[in-house]
């Protein structure tokens, strides 16, 4: 009986497509409230009522002094010709660079560092490698000295190339270690491993870093890892002096590592954020190691504007607090408007 007054309905009944479309239309309603909820969707509410904010974990930090630092001039670098480094350290130091170190005994020899077994001096560090390299070159760094010194394998030794992929050994490792014993003392970090890449006709790619670690008093090394920073006219990073470092040996817990002193890093200092291009830059984003926000802004991104990496968590670049930034910002302006 149902049945048949539907189907009378449907065909003398224009109110019955008003009503299947009305009641499609209720449960189509109800179903869109009940999944966002009953407030507005998030693309239609206006951008001016209020912003999100993501929680970004804060990395902790710890700072710490590098007396040491090194650039490969990677122009005319090559395994016949030799590689021009220029050091600068804030004391005197040892440079002592290993061409053709074994793989597995520069390995083991960090591990022997983390062991308890100290390489503070280039002694230590060639018995740790077992004296497993084809050639040493020692220079004497003085105090803030900043002369290229050209590292060279000798003719007599025949050596042209580190044979095909994969090798067995580095083309070569230069250790930074301080001269004098009182300056180990007055320091934490107390050498410097750099693996450099030194293209020979096997393998022609440019000079480059491969790997930089710095060892601890304590037994610790830290991995140095370069800041990818936003590229202005003419002028980019430099990922030979990486400005952050991280210890993979303790958890939750980083390092932040002041290659030359006073200064801040190549190019950090007075570059804008990219979003607000306002505030400085003063944020790391992890995983990801793009350096591009200020402290205000990275609070508003849950990706990184640079790659869209997800953001894992973040470190300031410099420890100043913000209020303290807001003083100085606000003595420039004021500085600027009497100027005027």
């Amino acid at each position: 009986m149902a049945a048949v007054f539907l189907v009378m309905l449907y065909e003398y009944s224009p109110l019955f497509y008003i009503s299947v479309v009305s009641l499609c239309f209720i449960i189509t309603a109800a179903m869109v409230l009940g999944w966002f909820g009953f407030d507005m969707p998030v693309i239609l509410r206006s951008s001016d009522e209020a912003d999100s904010v993501w929680n970004v974990p804060e990395k902790r930090m710890v700072q710490k002094t590098n007396p040491f630092a090194l650039q490969v001039r990677a122009s005319d670098a090559s395994v016949t010709g030799g590689v021009a480094l220029r050091p600068g350290c804030l004391e005197e130091c040892v440079l002592s660079c290993y061409w053709g170190c074994s793989v597995p005994a520069l390995q083991a020899a960090l591990h022997t560092h983390q062991q308890g077994l100290s390489l503070s001096t280039p002694q230590l560090f060639q018995e740790a490698l077992h004296f497993q390299y084809q050639h040493c070159q020692t220079f004497h760094i003085e105090k803030e000295d900043r002369e290229e010194r050209v590292s060279r394998i000798p003719a007599d030794l025949g050596i042209v190339d580190f044979g095909l992929m994969p090798r067995a050994c580095y083309p070569l490792v230069a250790l930074l270690t301080l001269a004098e014993p009182d300056a180990r003392d007055s320091y934490d970090i107390v050498a410097d491993v750099t693996v450099i890449h030194v293209p020979d006709d096997k393998y022609p790619l440019s000079a480059r870093v491969l790997y930089q670690y710095l060892l601890t008093a304590q037994g610790n090394m830290y991995e140095l890892k370069p800041l990818f920073m936003s590229a202005e006219e003419g002028d980019q990073s430099e990922p030979s002096e990486p400005a952050s470092t991280q210890e993979p040996s303790v958890e939750g817990e980083g390092s932040r590592v002041e290659p030359e002193g006073e200064e801040e890093g190549p190019g950090y200092a007075g570059r804008d954020c990219v979003v607000c291009q306002n505030a400085p830059v003063n944020r790391v984003l992890l995983p990801c190691r793009h350096t591009c926000l200020c402290d205000g802004c990275v609070a508003r991104f849950q990706h990184c504007p640079m790659c869209r990496a997800f953001v894992l968590e973040s470190f300031a670049l410099s420890l100043q607090p913000p209020a303290q930034r807001e003083e100085d910002e606000e003595e420039e302006e004021e500085e600027e408007e009497e100027e005027e």
